[in-house]
Parts: structure tokens; C-alpha cells; sequence
């Protein structure tokens, strides 16, 4: 039970990093608490509401009763199963903008900007279809797209160009504002997790993966030295004789930070918990995407809903199993877009996810009949939550307070989505097919009545990030230094969507496991070098919003 570095968290990050330092000829434990991710609901991508939902798979956690959404306790999944969350999330792959990491930069955390980033995120990949010289080759990770066989799919992006917006050929590419393919972990009809690209591999190179749940990381004379983990009734300790790394989500590494006596004192000092080191900003600066669903009925039954009987999801499933093609092996978000909301945005603050079907993320479909929806929320909201203890006792979920919609630009940001989005749909290109506005209803057109709609229906895009954050060891809002180590204890890293300084645009499975790779070039003591690449801006940003 001892090896040179000791990994919490079997997820993003996680398996990337334990590829990499196994990669190196260094010796691995990865401790993860979930079980087996083989099960057909992780690996049909068109299944993906289920396994999110599913207590074997997810840790159930969901945010305090949130004052500006009327009280609403919403949905936190994070996936318990090897893999974690990129087993149970929605596939879609986004690198994010080139000037969020221009802003990490800036924020302290120096050598994370885009022209350090961009040469993790090309070793990463495989990119099937992405832009020449801007995307990886041959990475763990298989990036794909979908077939964009669905009318409604391609109606999309031809009304987004139809509006005055962009287009673009691939987001992940030189320009990401624009309309164009989405992109997902998809190879060969399966989901591709980072379990699948980077753990497998790790393990025939000698990885060891352990299960059990951490309680704490051991810390003697200032230096972590392994993690004291329980396995059923028996209690052990893992030792590491280089370094322990922490990759347990944005809500288990802050928890387990504190839980082992860094953190904010006068909070451990509530719990009874020794101060090891005292660190304000763990568990704060928590940011997530929230985003609306702006439902049409079809007037033509050309949507998935032709699927939603039992015959029909039986057929589709009988499909998948079978030949690994067909509905199933897709996960339906094949059109994307990123755009700005005004003018004077430098790049994209609003990201939609198009859908041939009018359903929730719970796998309720909205209306008995034909339909589509938009996915559509801000990018950089400037709401800012906490993760913190509920009891010393580590079996207790963590106390999750994203505080979402506590600004007044947040109201004017998906206001505006909004309209954005019934004008996009009212398009020549969707006047075939478009009927009537399901939701938030036609009827809703007041900033009042708009604002009523997001308060009781705006739900996580599931993308909390933050709470041990980058910067100078001299903040003292930080938690790790840019090399990804703890500021007042030796030997521990962290390595997940933690550590962002602010949230990414678009989905945050690309730029965790980007981290878990650079962050592993830093123990190893190497680096990338620099590519200068310029990304695409528009070039009139500054008096045009399209």
C-alpha cells in the first residue's frame, strides 16, 4: 500500500494523470471510491440521462435551497465510478475560448495561458474531423462527431448563419464563435471516458487502482504523506512516498482538503478539525453554467420523439448492442454554437447545445409529441458560491452554495439568451418545421415574466469548477501555486476542475483533463513548449454583436 504517488479521484483528471506519471516510470495508486463502469447505460452514448440519475454511478449530491431561484435545491451529479464524471456526463468536448486561459494567466496563474494550454490540449486528443493544425492526432483521447443526419440539426445552423451569426468548422479550432458540429468523447458508437483513453492504458503499464473512500490525507510535519482510506469495515493507510494529488471534483477535493485541516480556519475550528494550514479560499470562488431549455413543438414528426415508446427505445438499444450505430450511438448534440450577447464582448458569453427533441436532462420528455429545444445560458457568470463542510464526519455530503443569479447582469444575460434564442428559431431555416413555443411560451415577454421563467426553471449545466483555486502563492485567495501545489503543505497536489481561477466557455470534461495532463509534466519537472497560435476575434467586436 505504498507507492510514489497516490491519485484520489479515478476521474478527468485523474486517469490522466496516473497515465502520464506510469508513462514516466513511476509508480501509481489510484484510489477511487465507485465501481464498475462497463455497465450499457455508461457506454450507449444516446442512454446518458441514466447513468447521472442512478445513485450506483453518481454521489447524489444537490446545492443548498438557492434564494434567488425561489428556494430550488438543483441537481449537483458528479460521477462515483471509474471514470468519474466523464462516464456519466453528456460527451460534449469543448476546449473552452483562448482568452479564458489569457485570463488564468492574468489572474496568477502563470504558464496556464492559451499558448501554454494549446500543446496539452493537441497531445490529449484524436481528433476525428477537427481543424488541421490546431487539433491532436493521436492523443488517449478520441473526439468525434455526429452523423448530423436529423433535419432539425442542420436547420439550426443554417438559421444561426441565416441571423447574421458565424459560422464556424470547428469551435475547438482557430475560431470558436460561430455555429458549426458539435464535438464529443465518442469513438466507434461508445462513450470514450477518460477511463477508456487514459486508466486502461495506465493500468497495463502498471497502475494499481484501489477502492475505497478517502477520509483524510495523512499530514506529518507539514508534508503530506498518504491518505487514510476506508474499505467496507476496515480502515488502512496508503502511503505516498512522493506526493499525494487530489482529483476528487470541485465538491470532494475542497471537502477532503478541509477535512484534513486546510481550509478556512475559523470553519475547521467549527468542526473540530485541527489547523494544518489555513487557506480562506478553500471551498470558495465555486462557478457552474446554469442554462435554460427553449422548447419547440414540431409540425413534421422529424424529431427523436418517433424513439420515445418503449418498441422504439427498445429498437434503438437493440441497435446499439448489436452493431454499436443508430440513434444510440450518438449523443444527440450535434449542433453547437458560441456567440456574443452584445457588443463590446471581446469572444462568445453564450453557448447553445441543440437537441431534436424536447426533453429534460432527467430523460422526461416535456410534450407528448414532436419537438426540439436549445440549451442556452451565459458563459462567464459573475456569481460566486461555497463548498463547505456540513460535519467533521466525512461520511456527510458536502453543504453546496452556488449562490447562482445574485448579480443583476445575470438576469440581463439570459434575458437577452433568451430573445437571442426565439429569434434564431424563427428563421426561414426552421419554418418547416417550427410550431409552437412549448416553453418558456409565447406568452412570456415581459422582462418580469422572463425572469419569473428563469427562477423556476433555469437548472445547472453541471460544470462546477473553483474551489481550490490557481494563483500566486502570495494571494491569499489561492490554493495552489501554478505548478498545481498546495500553498502550506508539502507533497500534496491538486489536479481537477478545481483549480480553474474562472470557469472555461462551453463544457469542462476537455480543460479537466487538459489540467490533469500539464499538471502531471509538473511533478515530472518538464514542460510543453509554447505555441503562439492567434485564435479568431471578430474583428469588429468592440461596435458589432454579430
Amino acid at each position: 500500500m505504498e507507492a510514489d504517488y497516490v491519485i484520489v479521484g479515478a476521474g478527468s483528471a485523474g486517469c490522466a494523470m496516473a497515465y502520464r506519471l506510469v508513462e514516466a516510470g513511476k509508480s501509481v495508486i489510484v484510489v477511487e471510491h465507485g465501481g464498475w463502469d462497463g455497465g450499457p447505460f455508461i457506454n450507449m452514448p444516446g442512454a446518458l440521462s441514466y447513468p447521472m440519475n442512478m445513485p450506483i454511478y453518481d454521489w447524489g449530491y444537490a446545492s443548498e435551497p438557492e434564494p434567488h431561484l425561489g428556494g430550488r435545491r438543483l441537481a449537483a451529479p458528479r460521477g462515483k465510478v471509474i471514470g468519474g464524471s466523464s462516464s456519466i456526463n453528456g460527451m460534449v468536448y469543448v476546449r473552452g475560448h483562448a482568452m479564458d486561459f489569457d485570463h488564468w494567466r492574468e489572474a496568477g496563474a502563470d504558464g496556464w495561458g492559451y499558448a501554454d494550454v494549446l500543446p496539452y490540449f493537441k497531445r490529449m486528443e484524436t481528433s476525428h474531423g477537427g481543424q488541421p493544425g490546431w487539433r491532436g492526432t493521436d492523443g488517449p483521447l478520441h473526439v468525434s462527431r455526429g452523423r448530423r443526419e436529423n433535419p432539425l440539426t442542420r436547420a439550426f445552423v443554417a438559421a444561426g448563419i441565416e441571423a447574421g451569426y458565424e459560422a464556424t468548422e470547428d469551435y475547438n479550432g482557430e475560431k470558436q464563435e460561430g455555429f458549426g458540429a458539435m464535438e464529443a468523447t465518442i469513438h466507434r458508437g461508445r462513450r470514450w471516458s477518460a477511463a477508456k483513453a487514459y486508466l486502461r492504458p495506465a493500468q497495463r503499464m502498471g497502475a494499481e487502482l484501489y477502492h475505497g473512500e478517502v477520509r483524510r490525507v495523512t499530514i506529518e510535519a507539514g508534508r503530506a504523506t498518504g491518505l487514510e482510506v476506508v474499505r467496507g469495515d476496515v480502515r488502512e493507510t496508503i502511503r505516498a512516498r512522493r506526493e499525494v494529488i487530489l482529483s476528487a471534483s470541485a465538491f470532494n477535493t475542497p471537502k477532503l482538503l478541509m477535512l484534513s485541516g486546510i481550509g478556512p480556519g475559523a470553519h475547521l475550528f467549527e468542526h473540530g478539525i485541527p489547523v494544518v494550514a489555513d487557506r480562506p479560499g478553500v471551498g470558495g470562488n465555486l462557478q457552474d453554467h446554469l442554462e435554460l431549455y427553449i422548447q419547440m413543438s414540431a409540425t413534421q414528426p422529424v424529431s427523436l420523439f418517433k424513439y420515445w415508446s418503449l418498441l422504439g427505445k427498445a429498437y434503438v438499444g437493440a441497435r446499439w448492442l448489436l452493431t454499436k450505430t443508430g440513434p444510440g450511438a450518438s449523443n444527440q448534440f450535434e449542433s453547437a454554437a458560441f456567440v456574443r450577447s452584445r457588443a463590446g464582448v471581446p469572444y462568445p458569453d453564450i453557448q447553445y447545445h441543440f437537441l431534436p427533441l424536447a426533453v429534460r436532462y432527467d430523460g422526461q420528455a416535456a410534450a407528448e409529441g414532436h419537438g426540439f429545444q436549445a440549451h442556452v445560458g451565459p458563459m462567464r457568470s459573475p456569481s460566486r458560491g461555497t463548498v463547505r463542510l456540513r460535519a467533521g464526519d466525512p461520511c456527510a455530503a458536502p453543504e453546496i452554495r452556488f449562490n447562482y443569479m445574485s448579480h443583476d447582469t445575470d438576469w440581463a444575460d439570459f434575458r437577452r439568451a433568451i430573445r437571442m434564442t426565439r429569434e434564431i428559431f424563427a428563421q426561414p431555416a426552421f419554418a418547416a418545421y417550427a410550431g409552437d413555443e412549448i416553453q418558456p411560451g409565447a406568452e412570456a415577454q415581459s422582462d418580469a415574466e422572463l425572469d419569473a421563467f428563469v427562477r423556476d426553471h433555469a437548472e445547472s449545466a453541471y460544470h462546477p469548477c473553483g474551489t481550490a483555486r490557481m494563483g500566486r502563492r502570495d494571494d491569499p485567495e489561492a490554493v495552489v501555486d501554478p505548478e498545481g501545489r498546495v500553498i502550506g503543505v508539502d507533497g500534496l497536489r491538486v489536479a481537477d476542475s478545481s483549480i480553474f481561477p474562472r470557469i472555461t466557455n462551453g463544457n469542462l470534461n476537455g480543460p479537466s483533463i487538459m489540467v490533469g495532463e500539464k499538471i502531471a509534466d509538473h511533478v515530472l519537472g518538464r514542460r510543453l513548449p509554447a505555441e503562439n497560435a492567434v485564435p479568431w476575434v471578430h474583428p469588429e467586436w468592440e461596435t458589432c454583436q454579430r
